[in-house]
């Protein structure tokens, strides 16, 4: 099984690419860094809720849809 962080940020770009918007916009939408998107998705950043509810906020999406991926073992 993944680590959770990694899971999330392959979530947040998978959304990201869905988009079809650049880090740097992710990054606008949800207020923080372009390195914090990076970070993110990379899964080197243990997010707070808060920061949960800015990716939300940022793709328009409820926060529960950020959890919804399939694992692949």
């Amino acid at each position: 099984m993944t680590n959770i962080n990694i899971r999330f940020g392959q979530r947040v770009k998978e959304l990201r690419i869905k988009q079809n918007i650049s880090q740097e916009e992710l990054a606008f939408r949800c207020q923080l860094s372009k390195n914090y998107i990076s970070d993110v998705e990379r899964g080197t950043r243990n997010v707070t809720l808060k920061v949960i509810d800015k990716f939300a906020k940022g793709f328009e999406v409820p926060v529960s849809f950020l959890f919804l991926w399939h694992d692949k073992s």
